[in-house]
């Protein structure tokens, strides 16, 4: 680190160097920016089929510095206690051609990156934050998924079509938890609209209801482990672990349910699809041993539903550590994938979502899987041939995973190059931590204060994932995002 670079641009310089390593491009190509010069707002016309929606009360729920917004949402009261939700997710295929050379650029990187040193979009910022972004105020052309839902939380029916929508506010989760919780008073921007409030209301209760259905049937409570940098200018101050919240928890309910439907909508069309799986997990027996541990019982094959009321005694009884369990039980369960799913054939499902059916279709600014399957949508609803063959499907499917796993990858060396650069001068001190990670590639530990997971060198012999280990910061590198413990103090 040069001594008159700030933490920022230090940290931005390690991820360009980290995607290209990995094979990602870290700027868009030459190719792609010419395109990108030529492009202006996709045209709508009611003889496509396009719903004129505009007038409905829709608003954003986001991430505070979030400008790639992929999805809006509006409630409908129905008889008998039941409710309407449409989604309308962001319609990029209108200005994102398959194989141009934007499209290939996505292609390429499958992703965004979100690092530490900054964002890498997808798609060239002036479409993901721009023109292909649902932003306040602005007409956009979107595809919506319609669903009706029963007050005990079942989907009773559903619909997808294209249609023009209008943002009227573009909200923030932590001032709408804070506001749904009723610890905070009405955030300028939601008051500002008509009705809107209740809107926002009869929304909360529908996912809730979504939520009791999907934990009935065993979807996992997990505290991700995913940090992000707090920065004062260009200085870096913190690495702190993201938490929920109501207002996150809604979209997310939302979004869960929006790709179930997306999923059997294509199903029944008869069409194939990429479909988001996450297997039962080989690591089963040793979340058994975790649970033994706690003093609880689970049992000796892998069951999703007894796991999660075992998470949600655990963070009930411990609420201080269920951090550090939860991501031992993320390490566990090991990581998602993609598959292509032909009509008449039954996928695993998602173990940690405890649904059958279930696609990546709700962020197509910032997943390549989510602009796929926007396109199947858009063919099949306009009766046209499915774009992408079964063989280049496939291909898509193991190459969508695998840059996935790279972005990670890349996202995770980035938060452990902020941490060792926040714990640089910090030799010598020691840490509560817990194992992540123990095998004979070595044995990993995370630590709070600030958040971060680093290597133990010397002193790992039987520890294990799950473990509560007193570690010592024995070395920093900040441009390999390297932080080593050893075990006691030395």
């Amino acid at each position: 680190m040069s001594p008159n670079e700030s933490g920022k641009a230090t940290l931005r310089r390690i991820a360009h160097a980290a995607m290209l390593a990995r094979g990602l491009l870290p700027e868009p190509s030459r190719a792609a920016l010419t395109q990108l010069d030529r492009l202006a707002q996709a045209p709508a016309s009611d003889r496509d089929g396009i719903r004129d929606l505009r007038a409905l009360p829709w608003a954003s729920i986001d991430n505070d510095d979030s400008r790639d917004l992929d999805q809006l949402s509006v409630a409908e009261p129905l008889a008998g206690g039941a409710v309407k939700i449409l989604v309308a997710i962001a319609d990029v295929d209108a200005l994102v051609a398959k194989g141009s050379a934007i499209d290939d650029d996505a292609r390429t990187n499958t992703t965004s990156v979100y690092t530490a040193g900054g964002i890498f979009p997808m798609l060239p910022e002036k479409l993901s934050t721009d023109l292909t972004s649902l932003n306040e105020a602005e007409e956009r052309l979107a595809v919506v998924i319609e669903m009706a839902i029963g007050p005990d939380g079942a989907v009773t029916g559903s619909d997808v079509y294209r249609a023009r929508v209008l943002n009227h506010a573009k909200l923030t989760y932590n001032a709408v938890a804070a506001w749904l919780e009723g610890d905070a008073p009405t955030p300028p921007k939601l008051a500002a609209v008509r009705g809107l409030e209740e809107q926002l209301r009869i929304q909360d209760k529908a996912a809730r209801a979504l939520r009791r259905v999907r934990h009935e049937r065993g979807a996992l409570s997990l505290d991700t482990g995913n940090v992000h940098a707090v920065y004062d200018g260009a200085a870096l101050v913190n690495v702190v672990s993201d938490e929920k919240n109501r207002a996150k928890e809604l979209i997310e309910d939302f979004m869960i349910a929006a790709n179930g439907v997306t999923a059997r909508y294509l199903e029944g069309k008869g069409v194939a699809s990429l479909r988001r799986v996450l297997r039962s997990p080989k690591n089963w027996p040793r979340i058994v041993q975790l649970a033994a541990e706690a003093g609880e019982t689970l049992p000796p094959v892998a069951d999703a539903a007894a796991l999660d009321r075992f998470l949600a005694s655990r963070r009930k009884a411990d609420p201080e550590r269920f951090p550090d369990l939860s991501l031992s039980v993320v390490k566990l369960l090991g990581s998602g994938e993609y598959e292509v799913e032909m009509p008449g054939e039954s996928l695993a499902g998602h173990f940690g979502l405890a649904v059958k059916d279930y696609t990546h279709s709700t962020a197509p600014n910032r997943r390549y899987p989510d602009l796929i399957t926007q396109r199947l949508l858009k063919a099949t609803l306009a009766g046209r041939p499915s774009p992408y063959p079964r063989e280049e499907l496939g291909a898509l499917a193991l190459h969508c995973t695998l840059q996935e796993d790279n972005a990670a990858k890349v996202e995770r060396q980035v938060a452990k190059s902020a941490a060792a650069l926040l714990l640089s001068s910090r030799i010598g001190a020691s840490f509560e931590g817990i194992v992540t990670g123990a095998s004979e590639k070595g044995t990993w530990v995370r630590i709070a204060g600030p958040a971060a997971e680093g290597r133990i060198v010397r002193g790992f012999e039987g520890l294990r994932v799950g473990d509560r280990a007193r570690v010592q910061l024995a070395h920093t590198d900040v441009a390999r995002g390297f932080i080593d413990f050893t075990t006691g103090v030395q």
